[in-house]
This record gives C-alpha cells, structure tokens and sequence, in this order.
C-alpha cells in the first residue's frame, strides 16, 4: 500500500488510544441522557425500559455498525472521510443534483456541532445535584460555560495532542460505564431478553407514545456522523477495531441502567438520574468527575469533524476562504480559528438559551438526522458506482430510509421544544454554501479565456521595449487557465492595456487543487524559452498553498539546471550576479455598476461580495507575501445594462 494511504489501514495501540480520544466522545457519552430522555417525566413502565433498550440495541447494530462503521466509512477520499468526501468520490457520476444533497447533509451537521458540547458537558455537570439536591441549575452553569470555553482554547494544539490525552481518559470512563453496567445486569439478568427485537416491535406499535419515543432513542447515536467525518483524523481500521469495545461497553451499560429502572416501575424519575443510579454513595464524586471529564471529550468528535467539513467545503467552493492551520506534522491534523471561535460562542449561546440537559434532550437530534438522510443517499450512489449488485443496494436503501424517516417523523415535535434552534443554525449555514455555490455558476460565464500564441509575439515586443519604464525583472500572475495555451483576458488587459507592464520574464502559475488529502507535484513549461514560463503546481486539498515558498524552490532548481536566467538585467546587478526582483500580481474582483442581473442573482452577487470581505484575502489564500504582490481590481461584469437613451445638444 502507498504511503499516503497508512494511515488508513495501519492498527497500533497507541492509535487504538487517540481514536477513543478523538473519535467516539459523542456517541460514548449517550448514556448520560438516553434513558433518561426516554423515561422523561412519565411513570417508568416495564414496557417502555423493555422496548426502549430492544432499540437502542439495534439502532446501535443498524444504524451505527452496519451503515456507518461496516459501509460508509469504505467510501473514504485517500483516508479523509465525511459527507463532503463521499460527494467528492461522486463527482464523477455528473449526477449535478448531488451537491444539494452534499450541502444540506454538511450543513445539518455543523449546526449538530453547536448542541453536542453543551448537553454533554451539562448531562455530566447535573450529576453534583444528585451529591448536592441544594444547588440550582444556575450554580452549574458558569462551571459548563467555564469547560466549554477551555475546551476550544486548546484546539489550536492539534487534535493528535488532544487524543493522547483524552484517550486515556475515554479508556477509563468506557471501562467505568462496562463495569457498572455489569455489576446492575447481574442482579437482574432477565433484563437481557431486551436484545429480543419483540420488545422494540411492541413499544412501537402497541404503547401509545411508543413511536414518538425514537426521537429519544435516536440520541445513542448520533456521533455515528462524526464518526466518520473524523476518519482522517484516525484511519478507518482503528475506528473499526475500538467500535467493537466501545459498543459492548455502552450496551452493557444501557442494560445496566434498564436492570436499575425496572427495580422503579410505576413511580417517576423525580430526581433520580438513570446512569448515577448505578453508582454507590461513596464512588458517585469520582464518578461525577469521570462523567465531566468524558463530557469534554465528547465535544472533541464534531469540533474536529467541523475543522474538517469545512476545509472540504472550501475546497469544493462552497464556503469563504478561511485560515487553516496545521498544529501538528501527523496528517489529518488541522485547526481553523474561525470555525473554532463560532462554534465556541454558539455552544455558549445554546448554554444560556437552554440552561438544562433536559430541555436540550427536547430540541437534540433533529438536524443530524437530516445530515444521516443526506450521507444515505450519497452513500447508496456511492454503490452505485462502485456496481454492488442492485438487489443488495435497494435492500440497504429501504432499510436505512426506513429507519432514518421514521427517526425524522419522531423527531419533528422537537422543533417547537427547541429543534428550530439548530434548524435556523443549518439554515444560515447552507444559505453560506449555496451563494458560495451559486455566485461560482454565474461568474463561470463571465471568465473568458483567450489563445495564449496570438499575444506571444507582443509580449516578447513588450519585453524588450525600453521606451517603456521596467515594471519587474519577473513579473508573476496567478492564473485560473487549467490549458497550458490559455490565458484569462483580464490577464492579458492588465499587463498590455492597463498599465504596460514591462518584464524580463513572465511567469504565469496555475494551481489545480487534487482530489486527494497530500500531494505536492509541479510541472514547468518554457512556453518561449527564458521569456515565458507556466508553472502548474498539483496540490492536495490538506496542502497550505504556500505558493511564495513553493514557487521559489521551484525558480531555484530551475536556475541551478540551467534551465532558466534569473539574475538582474539591471547592468549594475548583473555584473554582481544578483537574482532580479520578483513581483506577484493578484486580481481581486469586484461587482461592477455596470451589470443588469436578474434579481435573484443580484441578491446571490451582492451576498458573496458581502462574505467575502470577511475572509481571507486573494494573496494570504495564495500565501504570498504581502511585500512583493500587487492586488488590482478587476470590475466583474456578468451582464451589461442595455445603452442608455442620450440626446445630443448642438
């Protein structure tokens, strides 16, 4: 196998370690408030613990081992994973409706992103009311914010360091949540005949709330989609082998807590919490702690899911470009502050605005269900390509759209409760991508490309017109031609008509982003020798585009092969063998006056514009340095505003 492709299969104990770490804190900390949001205020019934387990159980089996762990985590990009890798794989099926699909799936689960820290952290915290009866939820919430806001602080050291130490952590809490789950089923072993799906079949179907109770059942699984948008953080077979440990920790501890419920039926939870139940007296502070600690690094699994969603999405041109970091030397690992500061004062936000685990259980779920919807479809698309068998692709497909729409039915009373939060969180988020989306299909018609061979002879005119004030010794122009014999016409307009750019050699750099993770490759080609050169970098989409570096090294080997002069033409310099000054040219454009756009396009354009002045700018997205690039402005006219009626006065 290929070395860009370890990552992907290679199993090591230690990497068995920081994929608990980073991979599995969401769905690994369910059982904080699982049962507990099935259960509700109701009056606990034997029927309800029963059913209610029957289909956590095989929820956990179809829905997270069979769809997400066994299927979908095989359609990886070179080891990176998530919904907008698997639409990445699609693109060359031409099916154009499937980035809809992509946008409305990734955007569902960054809003998930906003509600995981905070119910998780909070779940954990309400614990030290069970020590304490007389502390109020307000004494809990600045201790939630306060770990919340730590939380994202140390994002910027790289989620390598983060899963070394938070893997241990989540090695000793899966270990408390298998031992406490067994030590309960013990006393009660008939509590096993829930794994008999009949049980799940008649909570359905004959107790009258039983179907709208999969809007709580389906919290045991919603990291699943984490889970795979963390694969490139991990690798595939390192989350397949600590899946099998973490599931059999969780289902023992989610029949554990059934065993301890039972022992109720016919009162009410008041203030009895179903996974602190299973805890004695003198072990409840440690376990508390424990349970905080978990909590935290049940945030980590959508944050880093989130850093690379959007590195996808940028890559795709379906959000603003950003900063991106690199905190570590291990692939997969990256960090984007502005990603990380939103998510940061948004889960605050969701903090203050619910301040209870409970009423967050209400509104949780209903977005990330979308996103499952979304990778389904994908997924099935992806087997499609991949020609597994139609029988088996229709048996998968109706079975997960079976399970996911019912899941979506049961989860829409949350919108009222709450749900609508992340609903117009996703909202804005996929309004982001689609004028990112649509603004790149209307300014495809307005770049126009030209024959790079009928402007070859006046360029070289230009070059060696001394009439005309030198510009630069190496003039070099980013270029969006991916054909070696093409230029943009605004290139060729700003250095002959513009202002006359007069240079010893034009450069002309052209950068093709990969489908693939890491790849750094560069061609040159002498389009006149020593006069004219096109060089094409092909780089990965976790690469930083640091095309100053890049394109220096790539000047400096041409010069020690001969291949090209770059000393001064200056006579002073020359005779002193001084390389020449090199200058960038970047076009930035702008949205003319001159343009009559319909109105749904005008509101697309004056949108992206808008954006757009908040991220990053054209030469730090290229990595240049600022000391020796100049940014022109480039009016952008789509559509021309017909003549205008002028009379002439004699």
């Amino acid at each position: 196998m290929q070395d860009k492709n370890k990552h992907i299969s290679k199993v090591s104990a230690a990497g068995l370690l920081v994929t608990l770490g980073i991979i599995f804190g969401d769905i690994g900390t369910s059982p904080l408030y699982v049962l507990k949001a099935i259960v509700g205020d109701s009056v606990i019934d034997a029927d309800i613990v029963l059913g209610g387990l029957s289909c956590i159980f095989w929820t956990l089996t179809i829905q997270t081992t069979v769809k997400y762990v066994m299927l979908t985590l095989k359609a990886d990009n070179n080891g990176e994973g998530g919904i907008f890798a698997l639409f990445t794989l699609l693109k060359r099926m031409n099916k154009k409706w499937l980035v809809y699909i992509a946008v409305i799936g990734g955007s569902t689960l960054l809003a998930d992103g906003f509600i995981t820290p905070p119910i998780s952290v909070t779940s954990a915290l309400e614990g030290l009311r069970v020590i304490n009866p007389s502390l109020t939820q307000e004494d809990i919430i600045p201790y939630v914010i306060g770990i919340i806001a730590l939380l994202f602080v140390v994002q910027q050291f790289g989620t390598q360091l983060i899963g070394k130490f938070f893997g241990p952590i989540m090695l000793i809490w899966f270990g408390m949540l298998g031992i406490l789950g067994a030590f309960s089923i013990s006393n009660d072993l008939s509590i096993l005949k829930a794994l008999n799906p009949y049980y799940a079949y008649n909570l359905l179907v004959n107790h009258p709330e039983g179907f709208w109770l999969l809007g709580a059942v389906f919290l045991c699984t919603t990291g699943a989609e984490a889970l795979y948008s963390d694969l490139g953080h991990c690798g595939r077979e390192n989350i397949r082998f600590s899946w099998f440990f973490v599931k059999t920790m969780l289902l023992l501890n989610y029949f554990g807590q059934g065993a301890a419920l039972m022992k109720l039926d016919g009162l009410k939870l008041n203030d009895v919490h179903p996974f602190y139940s299973l805890m004695s007296d003198d072990f409840l502070p440690i376990g508390i702690i424990i349970s905080t600690a978990a909590a935290i690094v049940a945030s980590q699994a959508l944050i880093s899911g989130s850093f690379t969603l959007i590195n996808e999405a940028m890559r795709l041109n379906l959000w603003p470009k950003v900063k991106v970091k690199y905190p570590t030397t291990e692939r997969g690992q990256l960090y984007i502050p502005s990603v990380n500061w939103l998510l940061c004062f948004g889960c605050i936000g969701i903090v203050l605005f619910f301040e209870e685990s409970a009423k967050m259980d209400a509104a949780y779920g209903l977005s990330i269900i979308i996103t499952m919807i979304m990778t389904t479809i994908l997924l099935m698309n992806f087997l499609i390509m991949k020609r597994y068998p139609a029988w088996f692709i229709y048996i998968l497909l109706i079975t997960f759209l079976f399970i996911e729409i019912s899941f979506l039915i049961a989860n829409l009373v949350k919108f009222q409760h709450g749900g609508y939060v992340t609903i117009i969180m996703a909202s804005l988020l996929a309004g982001i991508m689609f004028i990112w989306l649509f603004a790149r299909k209307i300014q495809d018609r307005y770049v126009e490309f030209t024959k790079m061979d009928k402007y070859l002879p006046i360029l070289l005119q230009l070059s060696n017109d001394r009439t005309i004030e030198k510009y630069a010794t190496h003039l070099v122009y980013m270029t969006g031609a991916a054909k070696n014999n093409e230029i943009e016409e605004k290139v060729i307009y700003s250095i002959l008509r513009k202002h006359p750019k007069r240079a010893d050699i034009y450069w002309f750099v052209h950068i093709d982003l990969a489908d693939e993770p890491f790849c750094r490759e560069y061609k040159v080609t002498q389009i006149i020798h020593n006069k004219i050169i096109r060089i094409d970098f092909k780089l990965g989409f976790r690469e930083l585009p640091r095309i100053n570096t890049m394109f220096r090294q790539v000047v400096t080997m041409l010069a020690e092969n001969k291949e090209v002069d770059v000393v001064s033409r200056y006579e002073s310099l020359h005779r002193e063998n001084i390389a020449g000054d090199f200058r960038f040219v970047v076009m930035k454009k702008f949205l003319s006056y001159e343009n009559d756009l319909p109105f749904f396009e005008k509101i697309v354009m004056d949108s992206y514009f808008t954006i757009k002045q908040m991220s990053l700018s054209e030469e730090k997205a290229f990595g240049l340095d600022t000391s020796n690039v100049t940014l022109e402005k480039v009016p952008l006219i789509i559509k021309l505003v017909k003549n205008c009626e002028l009379t002439r006065l004699d």
